[in-house]
């Protein structure tokens, strides 16, 4: 049975979560009223980690605004281990030898300093101004570890959470680290003020916006001081080594064209035999978290569909942690665990109602159930291996091994991993729960996963 601890804590959570999607019912818009198509991306009463793009912890972390007409954004999750031996050997040299400098790779900022101060306000203020800001900045000079990259899809019943909230960070670090991946933790739009498809939507955008920086970034490679495409004036940055518009806005994201590789490259039979592969792990991994799984799922399939227009990004693998599925006709575990840990199927439903719009509102739409019968996308045996995580005390657990059996069916290869004693979230509210099955559950999916973004794969199978 779960602790005490995880008990009342379950408690006091379904109490707030209640009154939130109650509040939210109550002050929701009208289907017939228009959206606002910019939303929320996280609510101001969450608890949030502020970004760090420093290696405080062996992970930096920095978010990036990548919609301008939604409120679309993602937290990048860089581990340590993307540095090379000569950048961890420099920067130990660095923090011991000159304890004050900053290191070259590290970016300044400077501020603005009124020109009313008096002359030692404004001495003072210029030597605070020009305090290194300390984030780590790639150097075109050197070459650095090419990691894959995993999509990162939070939980929070279409209504809460973030990828920015404290628990999400937290669970996202443990990931980098364990897996020894780029986390591209996904801050998709919330219910109700965008409803369904908005978040799924937001999902595949994320996945075409990786899709372009990995072009260009090729691009980098390859181009000259100034060229021209498609009329728009490109120039090449040495500094840096990303291109930037006439005026001079970025439009590479220099911690992915250094460190990242969405792709999954064809080696020869000469690569192969004589291991002139180097240390080069590659493809693209979406994991989701709760409802955050629905919408791994829905990105699988628009990447299947996709096929080579997502070139170079290919999808390897999914993995959908206590997915968040319901229909119908009730499971045998939606009947006896119907009152579970944190998100009972009550609570749950009145999510539902949030995040569908009232005309489709329907346990068996194919948001909710993957096994609906009007299902669209590709058939089964098209999706890519998909690893399913639940917990002994999560009454949406039997729907989600459902439909692992039923990939299983059609020889996709989608093993279930059950957690005893753990509830829904377990692993990544363990910020607050301190399980001992979240550090498994981490070491577990890296297993699985490094079958499909490492050349070595093989020794990581079950």
């Amino acid at each position: 049975m779960p602790s005490v601890a995880v008990k009342l804590y379950s408690v006091f959570f379904k109490l707030l979560l209640k009154h939130r999607l109650q509040n939210l019912i109550s002050s929701s818009p009208d289907d017939d009223a228009s959206p606002d198509p910019f939303g929320v991306s996280t609510r101001s009463d969450e608890s949030v980690a502020a970004a760090n793009p420093s290696f405080t912890d062996g992970v930096a972390t920095k978010d990036i605004h990548i919609d301008p007409m939604t409120s679309l954004t993602v937290r990048i999750f860089l581990p340590e281990s993307a540095l090379s031996p000569s950048e961890l050997r420099r920067g130990d040299d660095d923090s011991h030898s000159h304890p004050h400098n900053p290191r070259s790779d590290r970016r300044h900022s400077y501020a603005v300093i009124p020109r009313n101060q008096t002359s030692p306000e404004r001495n003072e203020s210029r030597r605070k101004s020009y305090e290194p800001y300390g984030g780590y900045a790639p150097s075109a000079k050197r070459s650095s570890r090419k990691l894959p990259v995993m999509l990162q899809f939070h939980g929070g019943g279409w209504v809460a959470g973030g990828s920015d909230s404290a628990a999400n960070d937290f669970f996202c670090r443990r990931i980098a680290k364990v897996c020894d991946v780029i986390v591209l933790a996904v801050g998709y739009r919330l219910a109700p003020e965008n409803r369904y498809p908005a978040a799924f939507e937001d999902g595949v955008k994320v996945l075409n916006w990786l899709g372009k920086q990995a072009n260009l970034a090729d691009c980098c490679k390859s181009l000259g001081n100034n060229r021209r495409v498609n009329g728009v004036e490109l120039k090449k940055l040495n500094v840096q080594g990303h291109i930037v518009d006439a005026f001079g806005a970025s439009m590479v994201e220099p911690w992915l064209a250094a460190h990242a590789d969405p792709s999954r490259p064809v080696y020869t039979s000469y690569e192969l035999i004589y291991g002139e592969l180097g240390t080069k792990l590659s493809g693209c991994v979406l994991l989701g978290v709760s409802c955050g799984g629905n919408i791994a799922d829905y990105v699988a399939r628009k990447a299947v569909e996709a096929g080579k227009l997502l070139e170079p990004v290919k999808v390897v693998a999914q993995v959908l942690m206590y997915p968040f599925f319901i229909g119908n006709n009730p499971t045998q575990s939606e009947i006896k665990l119907a009152n579970s840990y944190f998100y009972d199927k009550s609570v749950s439903a009145l999510a539902w109602k949030l995040f569908l719009p009232e005309k489709e509102f329907d346990f068996d739409h194919p948001a909710a159930n993957p096994l609906a019968h009007n299902r669209s996308g590709p058939p089964l045996k098209l999706m890519p291996p998909t690893l399913t995580v639940v917990a002994e005390h999560d009454w949406m657990r039997d729907r989600a091994i459902a439909y692992a059996e039923e990939l299983r069916k059609v020889n996709v290869d989608s093993p279930v991993l059950e957690y005893k004693d753990a509830v829904h979230e377990f692993a990544t509210l363990d910020m607050l729960l301190k399980t001992p099955q979240a550090q498994a559950c981490a070491e577990d999916i890296a297993i699985w996963v490094k079958k499909y973004i490492s050349l070595r794969g093989h020794e990581f199978s079950y």
